[in-house]
């Protein structure tokens, strides 16, 4: 006997559908598609460390979004253009203009220039920054669209792929948020992207404020002008009092000194120092509380450095916000999660909530269905040098993407 849960989720999917994940494998081009995709595997690794190795550090993703709008051509997708914020954007027509679903992955790393991103090889195993986030997710894409075209799979609604900038850092989802306010502002009815590896399925946006606090003052000599008050010291103390601040676990909400600077000399008293800092929530009111109580710090911090240190000049701060990610959920039984589960669990992939900051952040506060997958594989060091994409039945990742895009065109 079939469990009332899966019964009630193969009926959502089947509303939403019109057919079944099972009865949509079932179809011959749609198997043929697949199939397509699991045999194309080895040319989708290959061309998950070409792209690799064409730089993409934060606000210089030029050069690999004209490649990604090379292939985009290259695969026979029509309308291919890069917009202002510098998206790559190309559309697969269906029967129908709408629905439109918008099948995204991101072209930006978090690595510097000049950061070696030369790609190794061992055995099944890919080595390189930025191998599995996002490069994973851009060469999935291009398969996806690869196995469609050979399979010649005419899906109800348009498609719409999109190699987008600015997911990482502080790019602070430029790319969507151009996409959704000015590219294709009122033209997406459904959202994917696809996110490093892996099989989970992210419904929850975590958002983040991100600020750079810079601290004045004077400046002097170390020992003639000492009794002045120290932008460093003032920093010092806000980081302790930052350091002190009590947050819920559930829901998980971060707080995090990212980067510190300033000073000229170890024997000057510094002008001027600064930090960055990083807070997330994915409940927008808990975050709203934290950045209340962190800015309520700064001045407390400020406060008591020129207390300590009265009679040569005080100290100042400014808090520039620098980065806001909106939070925002997919609940788990929209159709979009529902479908996505159902497309898993026809794969025999086991069902993998999860949530993230991730492109998705914006089209689900915008409450347009929405959620970011894994593109297959493993992945271990994102964000690191040594970062790693273990290969190992990668073609599941591909095939799952595969199959819940055409699921989301009808």
């Amino acid at each position: 006997m079939m469990p009332v849960r899966y019964a009630l989720l193969l009926l959502a999917a089947r509303v939403c559908l019109g057919q079944t994940p099972t009865e949509l494998l079932a179809d011959s081009a749609v198997r043929a598609a697949m199939d397509a995709a699991r045999r194309n595997e080895p040319g989708t690794l290959e061309l998950q460390s070409r792209l690799c190795e064409i730089p993409a550090p934060p606000f210089q993703e030029a050069v690999r979004g004209l490649e990604l709008k090379r292939l985009f051509q290259e695969l026979g997708l029509r309308d291919v253009r890069i917009d202002p914020a510098g998206n790559v954007i190309g559309v697969r027509p269906g029967k129908a203009a709408r629905p439109n679903l918008v099948f995204a992955a991101h072209l930006d790393t978090v690595f510097p220039p000049g950061t070696n991103v030369k790609v190794t090889r061992q055995g099944a195993t890919l080595k390189a920054p930025g191998v599995g986030d996002d490069c994973r997710g851009l060469a999935v894409m291009l398969a996806v669209i690869r196995a469609l075209d050979e399979a010649r799979v005419e899906t109800p609604g348009t498609i719409t792929f999109v190699a987008d900038v600015g997911e990482e850092g502080l790019g602070d989802l430029r790319g969507m948020k151009s996409l959704f306010f000015d590219s294709l502002k009122g033209q997406i009815d459904k959202f994917i992207s696809v996110d490093g590896t892996g099989l989970g399925i992210t419904h929850v946006g975590v958002g983040s404020n991100r600020y750079k606090v810079t601290f004045k003052g004077p400046g002097g000599h170390s020992y003639g002008a000492f009794g002045m008050a120290n932008p460093i010291q003032a920093m010092g103390r806000t980081i302790a009092k930052i350091d002190a601040l009590e947050v819920p676990l559930q829901p998980k909400t971060t707080f995090n000194v990212g980067r510190v600077g300033g000073g000229t000399s170890i024997n000057a008293i510094p002008f001027e120092a600064w930090m960055e800092v990083d807070m997330r929530s994915s409940d927008p009111a808990v975050l709203k509380d934290l950045d209340t109580r962190f800015n309520a710090a700064i001045q407390q911090a400020v406060a008591e450095e020129n207390t300590r240190w009265n009679h040569r000049g005080p100290v100042s701060a400014s808090a520039e916000l620098v980065g806001v990610r909106p939070a925002g959920e997919t609940a788990k039984d929209s159709p979009i999660v529902q479908t996505a589960v159902a497309v898993s669990r026809a794969m025999r992939i086991e069902e993998s909530l999860h949530e993230g900051s991730t492109d998705s952040n914006v089209p689900m506060n915008l409450k347009i269905p929405a959620i970011t997958i894994g593109g297959g594989g493993a992945g271990t060091g994102a964000h690191s040098l040594n970062e790693t994409f273990d290969s190992t039945d990668s073609w599941r990742g591909t095939q799952r993407a595969l199959l819940l895009a055409v699921a989301l065109s009808r």
